[in-house]
């Protein structure tokens, strides 16, 4: 929950002057909802792709107060994040919850971006993978495995976000591992297109160890997002 209209047209104009100048990767920006049609805007065009924070379950109807996918899709969004470990700790989505609004977004065409991640505790106590595999089979038993054909999902301890802690390369590649292998005893094809980004505390100093794993095929970054400077060597790591 970070922005403003004048900052915000600083931080996208400098992004999509960076992102324009060579990067090969995909990259996409998430913004909190007053600001879609800012981004829209500006955005429009670019090699950069937006989105936004969250989404409800819920179609049109007396819900007030939510936005609806088909709201996303009206400011040409082809991304959503659901999950994202704040949502879960925070506000009280449940993994049902996060099941349903995955399958909201795509039924309105957008691209949902699945989080999954354990807490400290739970790595303490050696639970991370039962955690993570849960998480996804929640998504999996509503939506199908051939669902994630059209979805990202993004692996983040909730131990390294915001902390400055971060999972090291090998922590995070383990992970990932076990969500590709998870997704393959479904569908072999659709585990080997499967998008799977690693969240918590990447900075330009740690990204490149980080994406050279083999199953880490990018990043879903928070607090280095909002330095311009920091957000286009993260990408250039990508690359």
């Amino acid at each position: 929950m970070y922005g403003g209209l004048q900052s915000n047209r600083v931080l996208l104009d400098e992004l999509r002057f960076g992102v324009g100048t060579g990067l090969s990767c995909e990259v996409a920006v998430c913004a909190p909802f007053p600001y879609l049609a800012q981004m829209q805007s500006l955005l429009a065009g670019s090699a950069l792709a937006w989105g936004a924070q969250n989404v409800s379950e819920y179609g049109q109807g007396a819900y007030t107060g939510e936005v609806s996918a088909a709201m996303l899709a009206d400011f040409a969004c082809r991304y959503v994040i659901v999950g994202h470990s704040e949502r879960r700790a925070l506000f009280g989505d449940t993994s049902e919850v996060v099941a349903a609004k995955f399958c909201a977004a795509q039924l309105a065409g957008l691209t949902p971006v699945l989080c999954v991640g354990e807490t400290l505790a739970e790595r303490e106590s050696g639970r991370t993978m039962e955690v993570v595999r849960r998480q996804m089979a929640t998504v999996i038993d509503l939506a199908g495995v051939a669902a994630l054909a059209n979805a990202v999902v993004a692996y983040e301890p909730v131990w390294a976000i915001g902390t400055g802690r971060t999972a090291t390369p090998e922590q995070a590649q383990e992970v990932h591992a076990v969500i590709r292998a998870q997704v393959a005893a479904s569908d072999a094809g659709i585990a080997t297109g499967l998008k799977i980004l690693y969240g918590g505390s990447v900075k330009p100093q740690n990204a490149a160890s980080l994406f050279a794993q083999a199953d880490i095929d990018g990043g879903l970054i928070g607090g280095a997002s909002l330095v311009a400077a920091d957000f286009l060597a993260i990408c250039r790591a990508a690359v």
